[in-house]
């Protein structure tokens, strides 16, 4: 029996299969951003076991679940000849915003899944396709359990004085209105791990940064979250691939008022127009925006400078909440794997004891420590594990209700 994670995009789905004692046995992924009519499904199994790659027909999350489930199926028989495939006993879904009612992973329901339609407009990229992908496997898993593990949920440690906004009070009691913070499953782990590979320490001051597609930092002490950069929306903070991170409130009332831009239009510019895309003009994809840089691209080295730039601003705010940083975590897509951008990110930074040896920088792969070896303050990369965190829950909370 296993537990079936999966992490849904606008455009992709992640997954993860894992044994009951929530060790990994496949890893993979549908993505139709590049051509819905030639999806590319991957799946690897762990161990050294085989890869199994697939083109599909696929154009919304709906049909990548049931491809999905295919292709996993089919793969586990090649890998395991006569085995038969791996019976799915609960399935784990990623939800970034759970709002302050759904603050704890929990069994999805009926009740649930109304709440979640209600808190769509505060996550409007993230939130349909996490109920599409619950409706789909309802229908290809009847009977099933499925349990929500909530980003948010991370941020529920943060004090007051972190999460009420300085606008009229009547607004977060009334309204709700409040810093939630984003990524908390990553921001979880890349603690966690942070304080592994450094010897076990409870008391770590870190830093994480989750640079991806979408982007936060946040500030954890012994593990707990005290400041992130997101707030009551994915839009808030860094600066990210098509999303612009801060803005000042009067650039938006501004565009309103004297650019004729209406509501409609100012939300498709800040979830899908802004950010490297926005600026760069070439694409939201950090490589595709490197690439251009180093041709010469003027706009797409402005890009560059200025996510860097904002990482840096970020990590300095997130310290004087801590007191000091003991560990700074570079994680997700662009974060792992973009060596110039954490050179340009941490080069300034000596002021809070960070100093990288730019060759472990250079060749980091995997978890790494990438500091100067007499470094104050810590580098690491850290390959974060969402889906793992992911599963760890669903046993948790089956645990406490078993099935």
């Amino acid at each position: 029996m296993s537990v079936l994670v999966l992490n849904a995009g606008s455009s992709s789905l992640k997954l993860g299969l894992f044994d009951e004692a929530s060790v990994a046995l496949a890893s993979g992924s549908v993505d139709w951003s590049v051509d819905p009519e030639q999806a590319e499904v991957r799946i690897q199994w762990a161990g050294g076991g085989p890869l199994h790659s697939n083109r599909r027909r696929v154009g919304h999350i709906a049909a990548a679940v049931s491809v999905a489930l295919e292709e996993l199926s089919a793969s586990d028989q090649r890998a395991r000849p006569g085995g038969g495939a791996r019976l799915i006993r609960a399935v784990g879904q990623r939800v970034v915003q759970g709002g302050e009612s759904l603050s704890q992973s929990a069994r999805i329901d009926a009740g649930m899944k109304e709440e979640l339609r209600r808190l769509i407009d505060l996550a409007p990229l993230h939130n349909p396709p996490a109920l599409e992908a619950i409706a789909a496997v309802e229908s290809a898993l009847p009977g099933v359990a499925q349990v929500a593990v909530f980003d948010t949920a991370y941020y529920t440690t943060l004090d007051a004085a972190h999460h009420v906004y300085p606008v009229p009070y009547d607004w977060y009691e009334s309204w709700g209105v409040r810093r939630f913070g984003f990524h908390g499953i990553s921001h979880s782990y890349c603690a966690a791990r942070a304080a592994e590979l450094l010897g076990g320490r409870r008391d770590l001051h870190v830093v994480s940064c989750h640079l991806g597609s979408g982007c936060s930092a946040t500030a954890a002490r012994s593990g707990v979250a005290v400041a992130t950069t997101m707030g009551l929306t994915p839009l808030d903070g860094l600066m990210m691939a098509t999303r612009p991170g801060a803005l000042d409130p009067g650039l938006m009332l501004y565009v309103q008022k004297h650019r004729g831009l209406g509501a409609d239009a100012l939300e498709e510019v800040l979830n899908h127009g802004a950010g490297l895309a926005g600026v760069s003009g070439v694409s939201g994809d950090y490589r595709a925006v490197e690439a251009a840089a180093l041709l010469g691209h003027a706009r797409a080295r402005l890009a560059l400078d200025m996510f860097a730039l904002r990482v840096r601003e970020a990590i300095g705010a997130l310290a004087t909440s801590l007191g000091g940083v003991d560990a700074l975590v570079f994680t997700a897509g662009v974060g792992e794997n973009a060596a110039p951008l954490r050179a340009a990110v941490c080069e300034p930074l000596g002021f809070l004891g960070v100093q990288i040896d730019s060759k472990r920088n250079a060749s980091a792969r995997g978890d790494r420590d990438i500091a100067a070896a007499d470094a104050r303050t810590r580098v690491l990369v850290i390959h974060t594990e969402e889906e793992l965190m992911i599963a760890r829950e669903v046993e948790r909370v089956l645990a406490l209700a078993p099935l």
